[in-house]
């Protein structure tokens, strides 16, 4: 149930809602001998979307006042792109730290007032963006790497993510 101060975050947590679980699905059955595997291209890996995504949350966490880091926070903080030659964790590892940060930012998420979606975040020379368009942000991207594991499973021999 979303029980969100603001009425304008309302649809955003039901996204956050329906992503919380298409990352539990988009992961199913991939093994970690395929999470490195970029197929000869230079593409973002699964190792890397994965944390990326989870750190994400913890990022967003973090800016609304929780202490709360992810167990490969030095890969993937600071928004590092993927590394070369670097063995990221297994999806076990990721997906022990998005059932952690899930509940910690929705219930964060869920007592934002309007005045504080409203403050202005500085995010480099000559730009900044209100707390709300931050979020919403976030969420579109949620929503764009869950999609691109999907590929990847696709790519990889894996049958397609399920939606139930």
């Amino acid at each position: 149930m979303i029980t969100a101060k603001s009425q304008k975050l309302y649809s955003v947590i039901a996204l956050y809602d329906m992503q919380t679980t298409y990352f539990r699905f988009v992961l199913e059955n991939i093994s970690d001998d395929d999470i490195h595997n970029r197929l000869d291209t230079k593409a973002n890996h699964i190792a890397w979307l994965t944390g990326s995504l989870v750190e994400q949350r913890y990022d967003m966490a973090r800016r609304l006042g929780a202490d709360v880091q992810q167990q490969a926070n030095e890969l993937f903080r600071d928004n590092k792109g993927v590394q070369d030659g670097v063995t990221y964790p297994s999806l076990d590892v990721f997906r022990e730290d998005w059932e952690t940060i899930t509940p910690i930012l929705r219930d964060l998420l869920d007592n934002l007032d309007d005045d504080q979606l409203e403050q202005k975040i500085e995010m480099g020379p000559d730009f900044s963006m209100s707390l709300f368009e931050l979020i919403t942000f976030v969420s579109y991207r949620e929503a764009n790497i869950i999609g691109q594991i999907a590929l990847w499973r696709r790519l990889l021999g894996y049958p397609g993510m399920r939606y139930m």
